[in-house]
């Protein structure tokens, strides 16, 4: 409900401590009060130690400024991101600190850094990792379903739980086949492997992955290298499982033995296989989807932890093809 302070001013409002730090909470140039105003249609106008908040959302607003203000406090980072995040939350009617977003730790990086999950999804994506055999991990690019899995293998090698870490993609991609990369065998897999590197050297370091992979603790290899092998006490995953074939799917799950956990990640509306070839990551999710110890999770563009254009790029998309729909691979 809406009052009046000393001035006769009408609205809500939020008192902020005289020795806080207003610029984490403003933003460069105000933008998280640009953010929630455009948001939920509201004007908020700071007068000395507190903010006016004008308009019919006025309370949720101030709801969303004060749980901004007690992250600030609890030592989280604010960013675009996590302001955005907290309005997606809130309007669900749930909260950033009942969630406990900040206590679930991964891992810690090579430099001491914890790494926690962001939002709900890759809270439960997390969750589901440690408790099941076989996790899949499906949902639009920028939710970190690559980078959360290879954190959680860490932690269990760091753990003693695995005795190994085992990254495979397929060597599919748009527009480029193998054939035509220069160099020999591994120069021409390496572009595409390149993301789970990406992922290791930010969490291990370059220097402490590349020893690892030296004694063979550490592999990243194409999926075809998987064939034939029976893998034990290994943490594995399978990334970019969209463009793997449904023989080849089959062939990867069915590698798994004794001791090992086995996470595959993909985005099936980034299909790259030629035309006429059906997903083996769509085919799992119905074929499996009521085994025991196997778990799905959907991550969603609420999820995305990249620039928050990249969010807005999916809607965009996925807009679109429901607006117009074409002949595309099914989707699950």
């Amino acid at each position: 409900m809406e009052i009046q302070n000393q001035n006769g001013e009408v609205g809500i409002h939020v008192v902020i401590n005289s020795e806080f730090d207003r610029r984490e909470l403003f933003g460069t140039l105000d933008i998280n009060l640009k953010i929630i105003q455009e948001k939920f249609n509201v004007t908020i106008i700071q007068r000395g130690n507190e903010l006016l908040i004008k308009g019919e959302n006025s309370e949720i607003t101030a709801d969303i400024i004060n749980e901004l203000i007690s992250i600030i406090e609890m030592g989280d980072k604010l960013d675009i991101q996590k302001v955005n995040y907290v309005i997606s939350l809130k309007e669900k009617g749930q909260s950033y600190h009942e969630a406990k977003m900040n206590k679930d730790i991964l891992c810690f990086t090579h430099k001491g850094k914890p790494l926690k999950p962001k939002t709900m999804g890759q809270k439960s994506y997390a969750a589901s990792i440690r408790s099941k055999d076989i996790v899949f991990g499906i949902g639009p690019a920028g939710t970190g379903k690559t980078y959360i899995a290879v954190a959680m293998a860490i932690n269990a090698f760091k753990n003693k739980e695995v005795q190994k870490i085992i990254l495979a993609r397929p060597a599919v991609e748009a527009g480029e086949r193998l054939g035509f990369l220069p160099g020999d065998l591994q120069e021409k897999v390496d572009p595409y492997l390149r993301p789970l590197y990406d992922a290791l050297y930010d969490i291990l370091g370059k220097e402490n992955t590349i020893r690892l992979k030296e004694k063979e603790a550490i592999e990243v290899v194409p999926l075809a290298y998987m064939r034939g092998r029976t893998l034990d006490n290994s943490f594995i995953i399978l990334d970019e499982a969209q463009n793997t074939t449904k023989e080849q799917m089959k062939m990867f799950l069915t590698r798994m033995g004794f001791g090992s956990k086995v996470v595959v990640t993909g985005d099936v509306t980034q299909i790259d296989l030629p035309h006429g070839k059906k997903s083996g990551l769509i085919e799992a999710a119905k074929v499996l989807v009521s085994v025991r110890d196997i778990d799905f999770c959907y991550l969603k563009d609420v999820d995305v932890v990249r620039h928050d254009l990249v969010k807005k790029i999916i809607n965009a998309y996925d807009q679109y093809y429901t607006n117009n729909p074409v002949d595309t691979d099914e989707e699950v």
